[in-house]
């Protein structure tokens, strides 16, 4: 049997376990989770835009001569526009400048990193492949034409100027030049984009003699896309 304290002792706990329970049942009815307004960033990114307009900062090893062990590390620009003429398909302009330094054989003059440059103008079809509202692939296939500036650092200091051939470069010539890659498109809102765009790219410049190769290079670009003009089908 229990005594008469004890029994006082479990009707206060009862009590308090009542209440306390009734107090949190009171609590939560009257709690409400918050209604957060939706994220809709990129809820309105669609792919009918007529035009893309790509501007970025552009990397490209480059081979400024035939037999040159020590290849230069460019820096420059990559411009691109592209009209869709369906949500899968356009055609791409592109323009790239690209400018540093290279390394030459042993020479006789004392010239060491002599600066060069490269600039393409390129076209080309642009389809694009797996795409969501976060993030879109592009895949690109251009033609066209380089320009290579060789002969630039290539002076004495009495101003005579030494022929690049003698260095190791290649003269100062237009040619051939391709671009195969894509790009990763990271949308930021419906109309802004962040860009990655790898390319393998081919020239074929040649010295007086004839040397000079096809030859493939690595190229990158990073930059932001502007979107212009819905109304695809």
């Amino acid at each position: 049997m229990l005594t008469e304290g004890t029994k006082k002792f479990f009707a206060v706990i009862a009590v308090v376990v009542v209440t306390l329970l009734g107090g949190s049942r009171y609590a939560q009815a009257q709690y409400q989770q918050p209604v957060l307004a939706a994220n809709d960033t990129l809820a309105n990114v669609h792919y009918d835009y007529k035009w893309e307009f790509y501007g970025g900062l552009a990397y490209s090893h480059f081979d400024a001569g035939p037999q040159l062990t020590q290849g230069a590390n460019l820096g420059g620009f990559d411009a691109q526009a592209t009209r869709f003429f369906t949500r899968r398909w356009g055609v791409m302009g592109n323009v790239r400048g690209y400018y540093g330094t290279s390394g030459v054989e042993p020479n006789v003059y004392d010239i060491k990193g002599p600066f060069v440059s490269e600039h393409m103008f390129l076209a080309g079809p642009e389809y694009r492949g797996p795409s969501n509202e976060h993030v879109s692939m592009t895949f690109h296939a251009l033609v066209g034409g380089a320009y290579g500036y060789f002969n630039g650092a290539t002076h004495l200091d009495n101003g005579t100027q030494i022929d690049p051939e003698v260095l190791g470069l290649f003269n100062n010539q237009t040619t051939f030049a391709s671009a195969i890659g894509g790009s990763i498109d990271l949308n930021r809102s419906s109309r802004w984009v962040f860009r990655i765009s790898p390319d393998a790219t081919l020239t074929h410049f040649q010295n007086s003699a004839g040397e000079g190769n096809l030859k493939e290079q690595f190229a990158l670009s990073v930059g932001v896309v502007y979107r212009w003009r819905r109304g695809l089908k």
